[in-house]
């Protein structure tokens, strides 16, 4: 979970405290962490080379990438709400 947390600074770095409170008290935050961890990998061993899937197959991995990402900033949004 370690690396999930530090790409998700790298890819929200203005809400840093939101991003912690929500991995040390969402368990839906941390999957969806997990989840957008896992697609990041798969698609960037697709895109290097090492893995092979068809391309309608990578363009899915890369939609389902982006609506976790969407989640995780309606879930970071609600916290600086709160």
């Amino acid at each position: 979970m370690s690396e999930a947390g530090h790409d998700l600074h790298a890819l929200f770095p203005d809400h840093g405290p939101a991003l912690h409170a929500l991995k040390l008290g969402s368990s839906n935050f941390r999957q969806l962490a997990e989840e957008h961890h896992d697609l990041q990998s798969r698609i960037q061993r697709v895109e290097a080379g090492l893995a092979a899937v068809a391309e309608d197959q990578l363009e899915d991995l890369k939609k389902r990438r982006l609506f976790t990402l969407d989640e995780i900033a309606a879930l970071i949004a609600i916290e600086e709400e709160a």
